[in-house]
């Protein structure tokens, strides 16, 4: 009989990573089969969401649930009804609070279970089975893989004997421990039976790293001492490592951040996040020149307006003293027609009252003496500034041309 190895567990601390993530010594038993129920309810209740993987981490007081799917908007559902549905059910059977997260696959071409889930669906499609098999290598070819096998095994074609066809194009390397192989199966339910469908896909070759390893004790003992350790596997932090792995995308739901890309509701109150606008070189450096510019000008005017007000205080002619009296008279010009108002002091005789018209033809005067120096400093100022900038911008060609 064969002696057949499970290509994931027997690379598990080499280049996987576990899929559950929790340590008990009295309850071990009931959260291994409290894990195979999570899996089997997100598998019955979302039996078209493309799931590729369950991940669950456990806490003291909370279970984190990971599903990774190529269809979040199916799995989250129209405006995250689906997913607080699956929620509430897995709360229900655990009996913990559950923080639900689904996870985008970015390449469901290169996933050894969405494919095997793809040859099963068309199988129970009445496709051609040797069809669905070469379909499927091209694809995981054109994907990027490096080899990759398919293989069926039942009443293939509605055959009265059972038997097992299987294709392969590239290299698979099952004895080799550092290569990312990745592993899936499935299950087609057809007319004439169960068929089983069997993917192999070979990624590369993958080393874990001393940083690897010191981040991966540093979640043990986090998650030892009952923190959450959002530490990423240890497959998925050397292909990040190694600059073939996209930064995933992360849909929260239940406890976390509320589901944005599947059209859930936003919390009232909160406003989402604005996502940081990226900028080019030449566009941050016109922008860095402009608020130069901007700033300059700002205090030019400052400085303009401060001079101006300074003038205008100096120019201003003083009052007059207390106890005459000020008639108004008409002025030419810009002068108002009338001064302040005429008083009168009952204790100063009639004979000391003077005549507003030679005061008023001094503050006309001392008007337009203002009115003059204002300008001047205007212009000045404007001149100013002008070669100012003629100035920085000369400098800046001159930079540009040394750089």
């Amino acid at each position: 009989m064969g002696q057949k190895t499970h290509p994931y567990a027997f690379r598990l601390g080499v280049v996987t990573d576990w899929k559950s993530h929790w340590y008990s010594d009295k309850d071990y038993v009931e959260l291994v089969n409290e894990d195979w129920q999570i899996r089997d309810y997100i598998a019955r209740e979302i039996p078209r969401g493309a799931i590729s993987r369950v991940e669950i981490e456990r806490t003291r007081d909370k279970v984190v649930v990971e599903v990774h799917t190529a269809r979040p908007g199916v799995v989250i559902g129209r405006r995250g009804s689906e997913a607080e549905r699956v929620r509430e059910g897995l709360e229900n059977l655990t009996g913990r609070r559950v923080k639900y997260n689904v996870i985008e696959v970015r390449d469901p071409d290169q996933d050894a279970q969405l494919l095997a889930r793809s040859v099963a669906d068309q199988l129970e499609g009445r496709v051609s089975f040797r069809r669905a098999m070469k379909r499927t290598v091209a694809a995981a070819m054109k994907a990027g893989v490096q080899g990759v096998r398919v293989e069926c095994s039942g009443r293939l074609g509605g055959s009265d004997m059972g038997r097992r066809e299987w294709y392969r194009e590239g290299r698979v390397p099952l004895h080799t421990l550092r290569a990312d192989i990745d592993y899936g199966t499935a299950t087609a339910r057809t007319t004439v039976g169960a068929i089983g469908v069997k993917v192999w896909t070979y990624k590369g070759d993958l080393v874990a790293s001393l940083k690897a390893t010191r981040e991966k004790l540093a979640a043990e003992i986090a998650m030892a001492s009952g923190k959450p350790s959002r530490v990423a596997p240890a497959k998925a932090r050397a292909e990040e490592a190694a600059g073939g792995r996209k930064k995933r995308r992360v849909i929260e739901a239940g406890g976390g951040r509320r589901i944005v890309e599947g059209g859930g509701k936003r919390r009232e109150g909160k406003r989402p996040a604005e996502e940081p606008r990226v900028m080019s070189s030449k566009e941050a450096e016109s922008a860095y020149y402009q608020d130069l510019e901007d700033a300059t000008t700002t205090a030019a005017a400052e400085a303009k307006k401060a001079e101006a007000a300074a003038d205008v205080e100096a120019a201003t002619p003083e009052p007059v003293a207390e106890g005459s009296i000020v008639e108004s008279a008409p002025v030419e010009g810009d002068a108002p027609e009338t001064t302040e108002a005429v008083t009168e002091l009952a204790t100063e005789p009639a004979e000391r009252i003077v005549e507003a018209e030679p005061v008023a033809e001094d503050v006309a005067d001392a008007q337009e003496a203002v009115e003059e120096t204002v300008s001047e400093r205007v212009e000045t100022t404007d001149e100013t500034v002008a070669e100012g900038t003629e100035d920085t911008a000369a400098d800046d060609e001159a930079s540009k041309e040394g750089e």
